[in-house]
This record gives structure tokens, sequence and C-alpha cells, in this order.
């Protein structure tokens, strides 16, 4: 599928059919690999001169804002796909291929009343889209959410033993509890671990002799058990801390073990539910917000080309997708098709900024406009 389309518009001085073919015949011979496509526009309210002026420095500001929905929305899409393990087939717009749209677009008159005026029209999608951007920002919040906790319990489980959960790291065995004795949870550096040994019994009184044991070891540390009196627990933490050991508090708790891991069930299936969910929404909005964008661009078409071209509406709207090496050599066609007619409503910046043809609109000698798919 192509990335990349040009829509443009031309002035037809008599028939736009017969420039149809014209164009046709030209591109054939002359820029044979370049698809080439009516863009049908339906008859359109003009209004005042006036009107088109304001709108067409509306339309774009409000073009490049939908425009950035719908590649928002397809990034979106992607990044779900990789998460999921999804390979991403072809997005459609109601119903049909992205390039099948756009290439054999027809204005939706129930959507989009042809007797509403074109402010109308063009504030009515951008509200639209807006809504649509409104509520992706409120879904992909929410699954953000539970992908950050998902994240945190999941760097509890893997990350060092500075910081990570050591439930499933200690069996009841390991733990000692009475009256008067208790085990303590002692992360030590790795390359710490002959000093550990050599001195836990030191640190302070009443510690168990032999009595610690190692339980588990990753790249910077080791988890230790000592048991000692607890009426002394809090003088081995501190010499333990001045020896650059951690004591972990822990707690053994079966329940709370399993607690934690129906936690992490539940929010694994909360994610997935919600990026399925997310995915499906995403394939029906970016349909959505294309067309609506496609529908804008007809809008534009149509009020750069009476800007340019003036009353009554006398021009042939098309789609191209040129490959970059055949771009110049179509927009060299294009032009021959203009003659001198407009050459003073592009070439003159003063009288550009008269002509309101939108301030970014491409400047060439007839009305353009890039279409970056992605």
């Amino acid at each position: 599928m192509a990335t990349r389309y040009l829509i443009v518009c031309l002035p037809a001085q008599s028939s736009a059919s017969a420039l149809w073919n014209r164009l046709r015949e030209s591109m054939s011979k002359s820029a044979f690999d370049t698809a080439l496509y009516r863009f049908n526009i339906p008859d359109l309210r003009v209004g005042t001169l006036d009107s088109l002026l304001a709108l067409s420095d509306d339309l774009v500001k409000s073009n490049a804002f939908i425009e950035g929905v719908s590649h928002k929305i397809r990034r979106q899409i992607e990044e779900l796909e990789k998460a999921s393990g999804v390979e991403g087939g072809a997005l459609t717009v109601d119903g049909v291929p992205v390039e099948t749209y756009i290439t054999r677009f027809v204005w939706d008159e129930a959507k989009y009343p042809t007797m509403s005026s074109l402010r109308e029209i063009a504030d009515n999608i951008h509200v639209q889209v807006a809504k649509i951007e409104d509520d992706m920002k409120v879904r992909v919040a929410e699954y953000n959410n539970v992908r950050s906790q998902l994240n945190i319990i999941n760097r509890k489980q893997t990350g060092s033993l500075a910081v990570r959960d050591l439930s499933n790291l200690v069996n009841p065995e390991d733990i000692v509890t009475s009256e008067h004795l208790v085990t303590l949870l002692a992360i030590v550096p790795k390359y710490s671990q002959k000093d550990w040994l050599s001195s836990y019994e030191t640190l302070t009184t009443y510690v168990v002799p032999r009595s610690t044991k190692k339980l588990y070891e990753d790249n910077e540390y080791a988890l230790y058990t000592v048991t000692l009196f607890a009426k002394v627990a809090d003088n081995f933490k501190m010499s333990a801390h001045e020896k650059g050991f951690q004591i972990r508090e822990f707690e053994y708790s079966p329940e709370g073990q399993e607690s934690r891991k129906q936690e992490m069930e539940k929010l694994m299936q909360d994610q997935e539910n919600m990026r399925t969910s997310l995915l499906q929404w995403c394939y029906a909005s970016y349909g959505e917000v294309f067309s609506s964008w496609m529908h804008f661009c007809a809008i534009r078409v149509f009020t750069e080309s009476i800007l340019r071209y003036g009353l009554p509406p006398s021009f042939l709207a098309a789609v191209l997708a040129p490959a970059v090496k055949s771009e110049k050599k179509v927009r060299a066609i294009l032009e021959e098709f203009c003659g001198n007619a407009n050459s003073t409503f592009w070439k003159s910046e003063d009288e550009v900024g008269i002509a309101g043809l939108g301030g970014e609109t491409e400047n060439y000698p007839y009305v353009s406009f890039t279409i970056n798919i992605v």
C-alpha cells in the first residue's frame, strides 16, 4: 500500500471529463507508473469570500490536528499488536482497505449533509475527532495504569534482592519464630559474603551460632537468614547496616503470598482484556477518523479551489500516488495543465496571501495537498 498520496485540483476551463481524459493520457505517456484516481467532491455551499478566507486559515490548523489523531491511533494499534503478538493486517475504513477508501472516495451525505455550510461541516468533523481523541486518552490511561501495576509487581518479582519481593524465595522451614527467637533476612553484597559469614555472629550478642543460611543469590546480592534473640534485633540491624548489610523486613504469610498471586493473575487477565478491547476500539476509531480526515480534505480542496480559481466552481480534483522518483515529472505534467491562467495567484507572496491559499498549502500553480498515511 502506498503511504503517501497527493490530492490535487486543476482548473477546468470547459469540461472536467475532457480534462480528466487528457490528464490520464498525459500521465500514461510520461509517468505511467503513477496511479491516478478521481477525487469526487460534491457541490458544497460556497458562502461569501470573507467566510472562505477565514475558513481557509482554520482548515490548515484543524487538518494538522485531525492528521495527528489519525497517526496517534495508528501508532497505538502497532504498539498493541506488537504487545499481543498479533500480526498487523491492513487497516480498513468503512470495511475497505485504506488505499481503496482514499482512491475511491465518496462523500457521505447522510453524515455530512451538503446543505450545511462549509464552516458547520468542518467544525462538526473537528468536534467528532476531538471526542475520539479524548476517549482514546482515557482508554489508554486505564490500560497503562494496569500495565504499570503489573510492571511494579514484575520488578518486585524479578528485580535485585534489594527491592524484590522475597516471599517466593523463603520457605516456612527457613523461618524460626518463637517467644524469644526471630529470624531476619539479610541482603549481602555478592562479594562481601565471606565478610558476612565471618562476622554475623558478632554483630551483636545473643546471635544463634551457625544459624545463617543462604537462600538465594543474584548478580548483585545474596540472601541469608540469621536467627537471634528478638530483644537484640534492633542492635543487630544497626550493626549490619554499618557493615553494608541490608536487613529486609519480612513476615512469612502463606495467605499473603496466595493473595499476591491472585492479584497478579487478575491484573494479567485485566491487561489482556483491556488490550483486546482497546485494540478493537482503535481499529474502529481509526476508520472513523480517517474517513473524517478525507471529508475534511475534500472541504479544503473545494475551499482552496474556489479561492484560487474563482466562481462558478469549475475544477477537477484527483488523487495520485507517485513514486518519489516520479514526483517531479508528475508535477511538471500537472503544471502544464494550468498554463499561465493562475500564475499571478501563486508566484507573488502578497497575492498568495490575498488568494487565501491556507498558509501551509503547497506552493504550486494548482491546489495540492500531501496525505501521509503513516
